[in-house]
């Protein structure tokens, strides 16, 4: 299958670690790939403009980079039409589940002739099936006003610790992209992504921790979207924080 949202021909490609696809995906979630992804991806020709990158009109622009199911992002979207969402994944198992939220469109059920969101949604999600770094140089200084990174792959050995995604090069990029006053938010449920997440952190200047208290960092924000991935995590006795971070 193409890759309609690559930039591979303009941008040099960065190391990339992890899985691209996992296990064979059916039919329905293969023709959403084909038929509808196209049609909200971003590619080459993309334009950054609030006004105009949706279907409509927006407010603000969210993004949340390594979306997994895509269960939250859906969600996000849903709860706020007005608010547009980017969602970068590589992922193409996500990439399809996510596109079968937005759709309706499930395995075994009768494929339509025309593939589109659900009455009940609006057209406020855009994606980018690629590795999130290759997005950040399209996009304008100030753009977004919400980061998302929701339980990153932690890379616990410390000889892969250069791997994990909250480092100094991709907070330089988050901290241009975000306007300021702009939000980052963490989730984490390992202990050793914990301890690195507030280091990287607190040695950006860029970012200042709005906690107050240890309740804003050990429960959910109040607009939270529970994940498959925290449910798995609480089951097995790990604990996640949320750690939210304001462009300064």
């Amino acid at each position: 299958m193409k890759n309609n949202s690559s930039f591979e021909n303009t941008l040099p490609q960065p190391k990339f670690f992890g899985r691209r696809k996992g296990r064979v995906i059916r039919v329905a979630k293969t023709a959403l790939l084909e038929r509808f992804l196209p049609q909200i991806a971003i590619d080459e020709h993309t334009v950054f403009d609030p006004k105009t990158l949706f279907g409509v009109p927006v407010e603000k622009v969210y993004m949340e980079i390594g979306f997994g199911d895509g269960a939250h992002l859906a969600e996000q979207a849903l709860k706020n039409k007005n608010i547009g969402f980017i969602g970068l994944e590589v992922f193409q198992n996500g990439v399809a589940n996510l596109l079968s939220l937005l759709t309706g469109v499930q395995n075994g059920a009768t494929l339509p002739e025309k593939m589109e969101i659900l009455p009940q949604r609006v057209d406020n999600v855009r994606v980018f099936a690629d590795d999130a770094r290759l997005l950040f140089a399209r996009i304008p200084d100030g753009f977004v006003s919400r980061v998302y990174l929701l339980f990153p792959d932690p890379w616990p050995k410390k000889k892969h610790a250069g791997r994990r995604f909250v480092n100094p090069e991709n907070l330089k990029e988050l901290a241009r992209i975000l306007c300021k006053g702009g939000v980052l938010r963490i989730a984490t449920d390992h202990k050793v992504y914990k301890g690195w997440v507030l280091r990287q952190m607190h040695a950006c200047s860029s970012f200042v921790w709005t906690a107050k208290s240890s309740a804003d960092w050990r429960n959910p924000p109040a607009d939270w979207v529970e994940t498959k991935y925290q449910r798995k995590a609480l089951a097995e006795g790990r604990r996640p924080v949320f750690f939210e971070y304001r462009r300064v």
